[in-house]
């Protein structure tokens, strides 16, 4: 849902959508994650380490979805291949921080 959402940022309503859907999916394995550890089918350290990838995941779309204007720039009529790619940063620390500056 979400690489579809980057496919659909020429629409803002169309990109909001697709990471709405994605913040519902990620719900709605949160409630599975919660059933597989009443059903003891996870230990409580396998579920804690789950609970909190749910939980930075959820804390990456919310923002996106409030931001949408960074991420939806261009106008409908861009093509988007005509635009230059941002170099990639070197270092994975530089981009940890820039990913975390972003989202703060």
């Amino acid at each position: 849902m979400i690489a579809e959402a980057w496919a659909r940022r020429r629409y803002k309503t169309a990109f909001v959508n697709k990471i709405d859907e994605a913040l519902g999916e990620a719900t709605e394995t949160e409630s599975w994650l919660d059933d597989a550890r009443d059903a003891q089918y996870l230990s409580t350290e396998e579920f804690d380490a789950l609970d909190s990838k749910y939980i930075s995941i959820g804390q990456m779309l919310s923002p996106m979805i409030d931001r949408a204007d960074d991420f939806c720039k261009h106008p409908p009529a861009t093509d988007y291949r005509a635009i230059p790619r941002v170099e990639e940063m070197e270092s994975t620390c530089e981009q940890s921080s820039s990913i975390e500056e972003f989202f703060a």
